[in-house]
């Protein structure tokens, strides 16, 4: 028996179920017995809850298609940080028994920063072991803040859900004769690379936002407060996109609530930048002005994904079983844009070790020199990202997806 296994963890993109499809339909074509599932990640490994998609495949002739266009997690998601596997190996003593009660060959791990973590850790003990069992992780994030691909899989979608609320709100500020601001609150904690994607909703005729603020430069109270000052003076509404993560000039958060509880990765829960901006805007001003934050919208609209997000998620899913029918364990996929006026690009493989827990910031050079823009250097690696419309199916004018798989079929 050849059979593989494959998680889902972290936070949910409208891409990766995409990857999810990818893995599994490859996986069959190679030849695999069964392809299981762990249920909410490495938990579900652990507590041996697990589902066999083969079986589902086998349902469901459409099973793959419907699987990519469906949002979140199909396997469910957990956030759980293993430990060092030279200090407690126990917790590894008991994946491996699991694996090789299901005569596991490989593991594929589609996940962030943090799942890459566990894949490297997975890695490691195996190969200390001596085991056969190959380890392959397949990137995800909305953040687009992995180390060694050129953007991850989610972030366009989630680029082209943010440039497109960005626009409408935009329409929606402008209709009154009124001095107003608007504050748009958008996902990234260390990075602010889906903030930036808020630049694409402008237009020869729309100039929004007027104002973008990344957490990779520095943000000045000051100098929000005067180019916002100036901004109104020619003109009735500003709207400013706002990474959450922003930090003042000493270092500190500008949120209404930088919670000192941080997660279990330890990374800090962060609430109310756009609230904050708020209070600090209309003290200074006295204008109008609102705050919104978009939150999860920007990592579940599946009706706004973007196709080539889509595609690349499945072929980095699709990619990640050819490593392994290679023999080869401890990578992740990558996609790598070509260097040519046409968009393309290829899959390739990094040692994940050198992607776990690391951060890929905006570079300097795609922000403006004030720190309140970005340049076209972003507009351009930015724009291929979001092209092409995903075929929806729709049932009583709603977008039609698959059930959620980990609530509804389990082995153990």
């Amino acid at each position: 028996m050849k059979n593989c296994i494959v998680i889902q963890s972290g936070g949910p993109t409208a891409a990766i179920n995409a990857s999810l499809a990818g893995v599994i339909k490859r996986a069959s074509e190679a030849g695999y017995d069964h392809i299981y599932g762990g249920i909410n990640g490495i938990v579900g490994v652990l507590s041996q809850k697990v589902m066999d998609l083969t079986e589902k495949m086998a349902e469901d002739p459409d099973f793959i298609e419907k699987l990519y266009r469906t949002p979140a997690m199909y396997l469910g998601s957990c956030r759980l940080r293993l430990p060092d596997p030279n200090v407690e190996p126990a917790i590894y003593d008991a994946l491996y028994s699991h694996f090789k009660r299901l005569d596991i060959d490989t593991f594929f791990g589609i996940g962030g920063n943090d799942s890459m973590d566990t894949v490297m850790k997975l890695a490691s003990y195996f190969k200390k072991k001596g085991s056969s069992i190959k380890v392959i992780g397949v990137p995800k994030t909305i953040d687009n803040d992995l180390l060694y691909t050129d953007h991850t899989p989610g972030f366009g979608s989630a680029a082209k859900y943010v440039a497109t609320t960005i626009r409408e709100m935009a329409y929606d500020t402008m209709i009154y004769p009124v001095k107003s601001i608007t504050i748009a609150e958008i996902m990234g904690r260390d990075s602010g690379w889906l903030t930036a994607a808020s630049a694409l909703a402008r237009t020869k005729d729309l100039n929004a936002p007027q104002l973008i603020y990344l957490p990779e430069v520095l943000f000045s109270v000051k100098e929000c407060i005067e180019d916002t000052k100036m901004l109104l003076k020619n003109r009735n509404s500003v709207l400013i996109a706002v990474s959450e993560g922003i930090r003042d000039t000493d270092g500190d958060y500008i949120s209404a609530s930088a919670l000192e509880k941080d997660d279990k990765f330890g990374h800090a829960q962060l609430s109310g930048a756009g609230k904050a901006l708020e209070h600090i805007l209309g003290q200074a001003l006295g204008f109008k002005i609102r705050s919104v934050e978009l939150n999860i919208p920007q990592r579940c609209a599946t009706h706004l994904a973007s196709k080539t997000d889509l595609d690349e998620a499945f072929g980095l899913g699709s990619a990640a079983v050819c490593l392994a029918e290679e023999g080869k364990t401890g990578l992740m996929t990558t996609i790598q844009r070509d260097d040519s006026e046409n968009y393309h690009v290829t899959y390739g493989s990094v040692p994940v070790y050198e992607v776990a827990n690391g951060v890929k910031k905006v570079p300097r050079d795609f922000i403006n020199e004030r720190g309140n823009d970005v340049t076209e250097k972003m507009i351009d690696y930015l724009k291929p990202l979001i092209k092409g419309e995903v075929d929806m199916s729709y049932n009583d004018g709603l977008p039609e997806f698959l059930p959620v798989g980990h609530l509804t079929s389990t082995i153990d």
